[in-house]
């Protein structure tokens, strides 16, 4: 068996399983940078800095698996929960810093949710479904709404931030419905 099939405790140690690692140990950072800031609504150069690196980290910690060949089933399970940890963490920040609503933090955090819940059945029943495109212009997209939430020079644009996170939240249901709807037509065919 290949340690993309199984949990091989070794493959944790991969250079780019630890860098998704890393990325959900410094998450808490940025919400403590988001928090830190609340007086202007969450934003923060700093906090801008260590989310820019995290985000940048998501892409280089594929992109290595990818070149060097050690794509692992660690590194499958890590990455997306590496992504919700840091989105849904920084989105709660900025709801409870009133820099974004309460409603379309919701409907992500439940999307994020229901989705890795049917992942999860959906593996136990040997159906692999692998990221779509929609799932990463979703996480690209959830990430520019962070961006102009957290932004210094947008702190008083409200209509920018309210627009960037609905269009989040319409690629976020759609990618969502995508899954849903790829899972069901998998359980068919298998």
């Amino acid at each position: 068996m290949s340690s993309v099939d199984t949990y091989a405790w070794a493959d944790l140690r991969l250079p780019a399983n630890l860098i998704t690692l890393g990325r959900i140990v410094l998450s808490p950072l940025l919400f403590v940078l988001i928090l830190a800031s609340s007086d202007s609504g969450g934003t923060s150069w700093a906090a801008l800095v260590v989310g820019w690196v995290l985000g940048a980290s998501d892409y280089y910690d594929g992109w290595m698996a990818r070149t060097s060949g050690s794509v692992s089933r660690w590194g499958a399970f890590l990455d997306p929960l590496a992504d919700k940890v840091m989105i849904l963490g920084a989105c709660w920040c900025f709801v409870f810093t009133q820099r974004l609503s309460w409603i379309p933090v919701l409907i992500i955090t439940v999307r994020e949710l229901l989705v890795s819940i049917a992942r999860t059945r959906w593996a136990r029943q040997g159906l692999s479904l692998p990221a779509r495109r929609s799932a990463k212009l979703k996480t690209l997209m959830q990430g520019v709404a962070l961006t102009v939430a957290v932004l210094p020079p947008l702190e008083t644009v409200d209509w920018a931030v309210l627009l960037a996170i609905w269009l989040a939240v319409a690629i976020t249901v759609y990618s969502g419905w995508r899954y849903f709807a790829d899972g069901r037509l998998g359980a068919v065919a298998s």
